[in-house]
């Protein structure tokens, strides 16, 4: 399983993934699930997937190879991150077609983040079916894969005017969670920040399974939630 994660605020938008593409008792393999692609001034991409592995092999690889040979619809050609999405859902779907046979076992979702000069910053949620969903202000966060376990501090802390900091932290608090309530997510964690503006590469960031950063975290935040909950009141009875 997977969990990706994208927050979308004022200043920018912050991408979140995990590794771990397999596991069991005697078999657990990672594999990269992000990927960053941009211009330098002109525009800046993001982009997590979960999903069949395979059909996520093949549409990297036709992105890379339609930028390489300057196709047509390609990342670098693209008007704004709408058609950016639409672009990369058509090759989802005629991936999946074409490398599988289609059905559910195959199927690849995308989260797609980032910004083009002249145009406003965006984050998209690219479905297998290859239609899109834009995060929005009352919905500043999208993710894919498993999502429940770390949905609930996202819905309480998430805000369009918090820092990139913090909803960086925020981000990996809830990818925490994930990790600590299901096995089929690992790292290494995957975190890449894009300042809303800047049209610069993204701040990148990788933590693997002894990163000190992400233990200390874990249990300054275990440390916190304990206290607080000491601090609630109990039911009363009567």
């Amino acid at each position: 399983m997977t969990y990706c994660l994208g927050v979308k605020i004022n200043n920018g938008i912050v991408m979140i993934s995990d590794s771990r593409t397999s596991a069991g008792v005697d078999n657990i393999s990672t594999y990269s699930k992000m990927w960053r692609y941009g211009t330098p001034g002109q525009r800046q991409f993001i982009l997590c997937s979960a999903g069949n592995l395979a059909t996520t092999q093949s549409v990297i690889a036709a992105i890379e190879r339609d930028m390489r040979v300057g196709a047509p619809c390609n990342l670098l050609t693209v008007t704004d991150l709408h058609e950016a999405a639409n672009y990369i859902g058509y090759l989802n779907v005629e991936s999946q077609k074409k490398n599988t046979g289609g059905g559910a076992v195959f199927e690849t979702t995308f989260l797609l983040g980032g910004e083009i000069l002249g145009t406003p910053p965006g984050l998209y949620m690219i479905y297998s079916q290859g239609n899109c969903i834009a995060s929005s202000t009352q919905v500043p966060f999208l993710q894919i894969g498993e999502i429940k376990y770390g949905k609930p501090i996202l819905d309480r802390v998430v805000q369009a005017g918090m820092s990139l900091e913090q909803a960086a932290l925020c981000g990996l608090i809830s990818m925490d969670a994930t990790l600590k309530s299901n096995l089929t997510v690992g790292p290494p964690i995957e975190l890449a920040v894009l300042e809303a503006g800047n049209l610069q590469p993204p701040r990148y960031q990788i933590f693997d399974e002894e990163s000190p950063y992400m233990r200390n975290l874990r249990l300054s935040w275990n440390k916190l939630m304990q206290e607080a909950f000491l601090q609630l009141q109990p039911p009363g009875w009567s």
